[in-house]
């Protein structure tokens, strides 16, 4: 489900933001307290909203006069989200009443010019409609009462979030009448691209030299690009939208007022990406925000390559490109599959080929296997290395057929998938690695029992 669309949960201190967030994500990565101002940084996640693919961002409580540093930063990361979000959802205490701080952000909401959804929390009452009468003095119209730790009334409200919004349907193409005169060419939807990586390491300059103009703002300053920017290239007849996304930093070192929401953008690009240019700065050599960086494009499903930009700025050897691409392939286990590039976008060196690589990587991340030739490999495989056994039964692998493309997914039908440990499953997908390739795409293995099995 495509999540370009953007939602952000705002609010004073301890009215539930994390709560509601944890609710709307199926998930509990944003951290539930009692105390006022557990969550610092924002916190984002996939939501599904009525059938509408949204990133969703819990933000810090928002004190608008914070005179405390801490809360200060905070109130800047919410102001941040705020201009970033499509849809701002203001949350409130519906047992506490309305405060001069919300009627604050009220005030400060209107004046953003956004869709507004208020959600007057822990409203679990019988008497609900009473206490929601004082919340229309925010001055919006959307006001839902919900009470987001025993899941009630969030229908409604999730609704309204996603009111306008077009929703994530796939429809089916409508049927041509075919004309034998004259055969239509069909429409080559273009391939996309994202660029990211840690700020500065030269991801602007990259898509400048592919461009062949200075389209993009490059700066030795991190954090020049703040949102994600897109380009149309067509080479040889195909085409490519690149997206420049902003850098990706760590929380503890996002420090700039601009840089601190830029990571969200950043995600989106590689949410609608295909392939992903990790760029990988060759005179600093890898960092510990190159492998989040690395799992984070591993977890998308995305296919990718990594760049090793400034590579004529290193004093080389002959052993040189040896030893980095080992290194990497020590240090970004997650992508063990990536082809490396070394390139310099200032000389202009190798950048060229990056476009057939893109090539390479693409056909392979749409490849499909055929079902046949593949349960025959796979009879091969198990007979010569047949699954360990645990607590005296052995796994026994019925069918696989490959069910998806742009991730290549492949399903297996067995016997009691929990015979099958993580390291026969990684034996497999090694594999099919090795007889088909897939180079630069992920190889996802997903197993489940044969509904007769027992």
């Amino acid at each position: 489900m495509k999540s370009d669309f953007t939602v952000c949960i705002v609010g004073r201190p301890n009215v539930g933001k994390s709560t509601l967030f944890n609710k709307l994500t199926h998930s509990r990565r944003a951290i539930v307290n009692d105390m006022a101002g557990v969550t610092r940084d924002r916190m984002f996640g996939h939501a599904d909203l009525d059938g509408v693919g949204a990133w969703l961002i819990d933000t810090g409580g928002f004190e608008p006069e914070a005179k405390d540093a801490l809360l200060s930063q905070v109130r800047e990361q919410a102001q941040m989200a705020i201009e970033e979000a499509d849809v701002i959802c203001f949350t409130v205490d519906g047992r506490t009443g309305l405060t001069a701080i919300d009627m604050e952000i009220a005030r400060m909401l209107r004046k953003s010019g956004k869709r507004v959804v208020v959600a007057v929390n822990k409203l679990d009452s019988p008497k609900i409609e009473n206490d929601m009468a004082e919340f229309f003095r925010t001055g919006f119209e959307a006001v839902f009462p919900v009470s987001a730790e025993h899941s009630i009334g969030l229908g409604e409200l999730v609704e309204s979030l996603a009111e306008g919004r077009e929703r994530d349907v796939i429809e089916e193409p409508e049927e041509e009448i075919e004309d034998e005169s004259e055969e239509k060419p069909k429409k080559e939807k273009p391939v996309t691209v994202a660029v990211v990586g840690c700020p500065n390491v030269g991801k602007s300059s990259i898509i400048n030299r592919i461009l062949g103009e200075k389209r993009m703002t490059v700066s030795d300053i991190p954090g020049t690009t703040r949102d994600s920017v897109d380009s149309l290239v067509k080479r040889n007849g195909r085409k490519y939208l690149f997206t420049d996304t902003a850098g990706i930093r760590r929380k503890g070192r996002i420090s700039q007022k601009l840089e601190k929401y830029s990571i969200i953008m950043a995600l989106k690009g590689i949410g609608r990406s295909q392939v992903c240019l990790l760029v990988i700065d060759a005179t600093r050599g890898i960092r510990d925000q190159d492998a989040r960086i690395a799992g984070i494009i591993r977890d998308e499903g995305k296919a990718c390559i990594i760049i090793v930009n400034k590579w004529d700025l290193v004093e080389k050897d002959t052993l040189s490109t040896e030893r980095f691409t080992r290194e990497l392939r020590e240090q970004l286990k997650f992508l063990s599959y990536a082809p490396v590039m070394f390139v310099s976008a200032e000389t202009g060196q190798r950048i060229e080929r990056i476009f057939e690589s893109i090539n390479g990587v693409v056909d392979e991340y749409r490849k499909r296997v055929p079902t046949g030739p593949l349960n025959r490999l796979i009879r091969r495989w198990t007979d010569r290395q047949p699954p360990p056994l645990r607590k005296g039964k052995r796994g026994k692998i019925y069918y696989v057929s490959q069910t998806k493309t742009e991730p290549p997914i492949f399903s297996f039908v067995v016997n009691n998938p929990e015979r099958l440990p993580e390291m026969y499953r990684r034996y497999l997908a090694n594999r099919i690695r090795e007889e088909y390739g897939f180079e630069g795409s992920p190889v996802i293995c997903r197993f489940q029992p044969r509904k007769s099995a027992k």
